[in-house]
């Protein structure tokens, strides 16, 4: 099957086409490569350097079975200081991908959405009927495209599965041993940043910060659900066979268990074999103290569960961050 990738140069993205192109499919990638990296695509893949506006539309006339859609901007401090920038790119850009959808009678979209959509939740584990009271407007922006998709798939039957992540991590082994993992700039993940004060990747005298230590939490620092990077790209191939006519599914992903801040500095610790220094900073603006995905319904509808834990996520991380400095 033909399938499009958009953002299939970023992080997760790139992961995705890689399994796809495994699997068998014709994947081509759009990718403007402002956040993306060109060796991150494929090999197998067809590159289209650009944006979404620009060439969904004909990439998706050439025939597609569907849409893996994850081109967006996702950095919340920008989100708050430069707000429109959200909306043009992750509402705008969807609604011009959308409407070639419409266009070219495309049927079915996955579609890379955020936990950052709960805010300060009421309950943890969070599942789907968790109320969206985004704290910024990254998330906000991905509420709103799953509106648009659940009127698209109202008014023109289309298929949509929304894929709500909790914190990504690892790294995947592509062929020929090369590695695909994170190469933000700037760096925002806690995981990434460790590793690179471990590697020496930072300026020298350089220390983990971690935001606050005074939350209601065994150890007193911010619990999140971490998920393998590799387990949530194979959750993104059993998504497409739930994009249904008509309507417009939900799901979160996650482990459905909870690591804090200590508890993945020590593993990244033991798993660099580093005394990687940190220090405790202030608390930042609208960190939840507890973030917990309940993957049930993606479990029961699907049949997937997550394989890889933290430890094995912080190893296969610290491959790819070896690999960058060689």
């Amino acid at each position: 099957m033909r399938l499009l990738v958009t953002g299939g140069a970023g992080y997760i993205g790139s992961v995705v086409a890689t399994l796809l192109a495994d699997a068998g499919h014709e994947v081509v990638v759009i990718d403007d490569l402002s956040t993306g990296h060109a060796d991150a695509v494929p090999a197998a893949a067809v590159f289209v350097k650009g944006s979404v506006r620009d060439h969904a539309q004909a990439v998706l006339a050439a025939g597609a079975g569907a849409v893996f859609h994850f081109a967006a901007k996702s950095l919340v401090a920008e989100s708050v200081a430069r707000p429109s920038l959200y909306w043009e790119h992750n509402l705008g850009g969807t609604l011009a991908l959308l409407e070639a959808m419409r266009i070219t009678g495309t049927a079915r979209i996955v579609f890379s959405s955020t936990a950052a959509v709960y805010g300060e939740p009421e309950r943890v584990p969070i599942d789907e009927t968790a109320p969206t009271r985004a704290g910024n407007p990254y998330g906000a922006s991905k509420v709103a495209v799953d509106a648009a998709l659940a009127e698209h798939a109202r008014m023109h039957g289309i298929g949509a599965v929304s894929l709500r992540y909790f914190n990504v991590a690892g790294a995947h082994a592509g062929p020929g041993g090369r590695w695909l993992g994170e190469r933000h700039e700037p760096e925002t993940h806690l995981i990434p940043n460790i590793l690179r004060v471990a590697l020496g990747d930072a300026l020298p005298g350089s220390s983990v910060a971690i935001y606050g230590d005074d939350y209601p939490t065994p150890d007193g620092t911010c619990v999140r659900d971490y998920i393998h990077v590799t387990d949530l790209a194979r959750a993104h191939l059993l998504a497409l066979d739930a994009c249904l006519p008509g309507q417009h599914r939900i799901y979160n992903l996650g482990s459905g268990s909870g690591y804090s801040n200590l508890e993945v500095l020590q593993a990244c610790r033991e798993v660099t074999g580093h005394e990687i220094p940190a220090r405790i900073a202030p608390r930042r603006a609208g960190d939840p103290a507890v973030l917990i995905a309940s993957t049930r319904l993606f479990h029961a509808e699907r049949g997937w569960q997550p394989k890889a834990g933290l430890q094995a996520m912080v190893a296969d991380a610290w491959e790819f961050t070896r690999s960058q400095s060689r």
